[in-house]
């Protein structure tokens, strides 16, 4: 999931507002984003609707993105974009579309000087894949990206994992003027880095992703009680490759970015 947190605190504080979803859910969100963000929706929607048309199941990939607990931001978003083609490939290209949350065309403009945070970012997806009808009508599966999608994009064998992830770093470091940054502004470091991608790399560790379960649970809810659809037709859930029991799917988790403005 998408998310950017450089907010100017005055003017974000000035334009907060709380904004609800078909399924209930609560985001604090900049007001002057609300006309993008509509945007957004169109055109993901457009973009499912054309992808739909050519007979393909449309899925949904949730990841965390943002740099934060050791995890680093352009990794992340060549993770996704690694998983994304091998999901397509699994199901086939001809028949499966899954929509990329980390994509550029997914970002959110900045508007006089502030950008989006983690609450705008949350209710445009959560409108994204609750649909007009709040029944996830866009979408036939969800895939939560785990621990082996990121082992992957490593080539890690099992065998040193955290040494071959420190010296990726190092590495890294040397050709990418935005990690140098980050590890400058204090953001990330080489053992902040190695343990995260070694141990925490999942949805199970992200904000955003903690949302989007929990409204994917609640979009599959409405469809078991929704005379026309049922058991039978709820939305598919995989993690880290594997479709998720229902004991797992019918679970809620800690709440992310869910709730109104705090005055």
């Amino acid at each position: 999931m998408l998310a950017c947190s450089a907010f100017t605190p005055d003017a974000a504080r000035a334009a907060a507002g709380t904004e609800c979803t078909g399924v209930g859910f609560c985001y604090c969100v900049n007001a002057d984003f609300r006309g993008a963000i509509d945007e957004k929706v169109a055109y993901f929607r457009a973009q499912i609707a054309t992808e739909r048309a050519k007979g393909k199941a449309i899925g949904y990939m949730s990841i965390p993105l943002s740099t934060a607990g050791g995890s680093y931001f352009g990794v992340n978003r060549e993770v996704a974009q690694q998983v994304k083609e091998r999901i397509e490939a699994r199901f086939g290209a001809n028949s499966a579309w899954v929509l990329n949350p980390t994509a550029k065309d997914a970002d959110l403009p900045t508007l006089n000087g502030v950008r989006a945070g983690q609450g705008d970012y949350l209710l445009m997806w959560t409108r994204i894949l609750e649909g007009q009808k709040a029944l996830g009508e866009d979408f036939d599966f969800v895939y939560f990206v785990g621990p082996s999608d990121f082992a992957g994009f490593f080539g890690l064998t099992g065998k040193a994992d955290m040494d071959r992830l420190a010296a990726y770093f190092d590495e890294r470091l040397q050709k990418d003027a935005d990690l140098k940054r980050s590890v400058e502004r204090g953001s990330v470091s080489q053992t902040a880095f190695r343990n995260y991608y070694a141990l925490r790399a999942a949805t199970s560790f992200s904000v955003g992703a903690h949302d989007e379960w929990n409204v994917i649970r609640a979009v599959n809810n409405r469809r078991r009680d929704d005379p026309k659809l049922g058991v039978t037709n709820q939305l598919a859930v995989l993690f880290d490759g594997r479709a998720v029991s229902s004991a797992e799917a019918e679970q809620s988790v800690a709440a992310g970015n869910v709730g109104a403005c705090k005055t």
